[in-house]
């Protein structure tokens, strides 16, 4: 789950530096006033943050990183009895 939020940020972050090259618009300093302004820096650390987390998850997965996955459940079986052959008896 942690993977999925660092994914999600650093989509953001890229979109916003996307926004920067293409626009020459920074969307971040855009929301908070300037880039220099407390919140806009927050978000800049988490960006990075979550790239670095990403990378490092990257490089100890040797190549590949699972985005989300879905817990498995613990199936218990029921051991059934077998069948007797007073349950097949014909009436």
């Amino acid at each position: 789950m942690i993977t999925l939020i660092a994914f999600l940020i650093s989509l953001a972050g890229s979109i916003n530096w996307l926004m920067i090259g293409l626009l020459q618009y920074d969307f971040i300093a855009g929301l908070f006033g300037f880039q220099a302004s407390l919140f806009s820096r927050l978000f800049y650390i988490l960006f990075g943050i979550s790239a670095l987390y990403l990378v490092i998850r990257v490089i100890a997965n040797k190549g590949s990183v699972k985005i989300y996955e879905r817990k498995k459940r613990k199936v218990y079986y029921q051991e059934q009895a077998p069948a007797s052959e007073s349950n097949f008896e014909d009436k």
